[in-house]
């Protein structure tokens, strides 16, 4: 359409038409940012390149920022705009935050936790792991809200997760108001979106692929950027682990015997009916007397009670063991269970040979040493039981330990294993004949539940 001014023709102009031109013309825009803002990181961090690229960029129209599902970058155009305009670095900052939450899957593991804490978690744990990296691209100037904190963070555990966050803010006073405005960069309510939890499995299953890359390009071609950003390596290390089910690890130190007890599974009625029908009082098969049961007989639980072990993962780790034993079909008749407290000496030996016991030695637990830690007094003391007779089959002994100790050289004539809270957890070498087990807190707690 036109209108004649002055003998010419003059175009009309049609709102509607322009508006979907300058939408169309922002979105474009905001995906180029997106895109330079990935080529900034690459060349600041080569060994992030699978993770950095797994992203595809989706305007947002009806959201206010931004966010990510896993597959995508969804955006606000002009939102983007503006922070780009006010700010490179916050866009770099918001791209690497949103694939950290990726990498350490907190996308995917929602779980059963407050959200509004959990995101808060989420959101101080990557924002920890980028402001230990001192990149130029991402440097921002730290408050002293986020500086306490950071020291809070490193006060409370040693390797930093936002699971372990989680747990601090659970047990500790934050203003939870002042924490989201200090380090919220997305939204996470795209997290729990139906589509988001459809295909969340197999996207998971990508991402813990690039984790596992980015750490073989961080421990091959890209050591030396590696050891600059020691935080993010240790923290890809630990997530990149195998995970290990706490219940099916103490079964392995079932024994197999025979008890006896009637095996009403082995018996057959029909034959036991027929023999009773043509013969009277003369069964054809009776019920077997003895039947070979997999239960806990014998082992021995060692607690390092040394200054870097704490008092309430000692607990925890103790209350959680006693509920798992507690399960009906893991015991024979008797058992006997030593449960043993030392630091650089045995401070303290607690024979349990009943659940009362057990759960009475609970209730009164209280820690004894707090000294130096050495492995070598508990095995041999240990093996001095065994060379006195009190053990009758000793299967194998579990040592809860945050590592950090002398370890015997011999091999025991006895499984040994190792175990090490997640919150806690620095990749320590234990001998090779020890089991090395990471359990995670919130396996106890859903085991605890059940």
């Amino acid at each position: 359409m036109s209108s004649k001014e002055n003998g010419r023709d003059k175009p009309v102009k049609n709102p509607i038409h322009d508006e979907q031109l300058r939408r169309q013309k922002a979105e474009e825009l905001g995906a180029e940012v997106l895109g330079i803002s990935r080529n900034e990181l690459y060349l600041n961090m080569r060994f992030m390149d699978v993770a950095l690229a797994r992203f595809r960029f989706m305007p947002w129209n009806e959201g206010k920022g931004l966010g990510t599902d896993g597959a995508a970058v969804y955006f606000s155009p002009m939102h983007l705009l503006r922070m780009y305009k006010s700010s490179r670095t916050a866009v770099n900052r918001a791209y690497l935050h949103m694939t950290f939450h990726c990498l350490f899957a907190h996308v995917f593991d929602t779980g059963d936790r407050d959200e509004a804490l959990w995101d808060i978690s989420c959101d101080i744990a990557v924002e920890y792991l980028m402001d230990s990296l001192y990149l130029h691209c991402t440097y921002r100037h730290a408050s002293p809200l986020r500086k306490k904190v950071y020291r809070a963070v490193k006060d409370h555990m040693k390797a930093a997760s936002a699971q372990g966050i989680y747990r601090m803010l659970k047990e500790q006073e934050w203003d939870h108001g002042a924490l989201c405005a200090e380090f919220y960069v997305d939204d996470h309510s795209i997290w729990r979106n139906e589509g988001t939890r459809q295909g969340s499995t197999q996207r998971k299953q990508q991402w813990d692929e690039a984790r596992e890359q980015m750490q073989t390009e961080m421990e091959t071609f890209a050591k030396e950027s590696a050891e600059d950003a020691p935080e993010l390596y240790d923290q890809i290390r630990a997530q990149n682990r195998e995970r290990y089910d706490y219940r099916e690890f103490l079964r392995k130190f079932a024994v197999l015997r025979e008890e006896m007890k009637v095996d009403m599974d082995s018996f057959d009625y029909i034959f036991y009916n027929y023999g009773l029908s043509v013969y009277g009082n003369m069964p054809l098969i009776e019920p077997q007397e003895t039947k070979e049961s997999v239960k806990i007989e014998e082992f021995v639980i060692v607690i390092d009670t040394s200054m870097s072990c704490r008092g309430e993962l000692v607990r925890n780790f103790l209350e959680q063991t006693y509920a798992i034993l507690c399960e009906s079909e893991s015991f024979f008749t008797k058992i006997r269970i030593h449960i043993l407290q030392c630091d650089d000496k045995v401070r303290q030996d607690k024979v349990i040979t009943s659940m009362e016991e057990l759960k009475s030695y609970m209730e009164y637990l209280t820690i004894a040493g707090l000294g130096g830690t050495d492995f070598r007094p508990a095995f041999a003391y240990v093996d001095e039981l065994l060379a006195k007779g009190v053990f009758g089959k000793l299967k194998g002994l579990i040592y809860f330990t945050d590592g950090y100790g002398i370890f015997p050289v011999r091999m025991p004539p006895y499984e040994t294993a190792f175990v090490f809270m997640e919150e806690d957890y620095r990749d320590v070498d234990v001998p090779p004949w020890a089991i090395k087990l990471i359990v995670e807190p919130e396996q106890f707690t859903a085991d605890r539940r059940q």
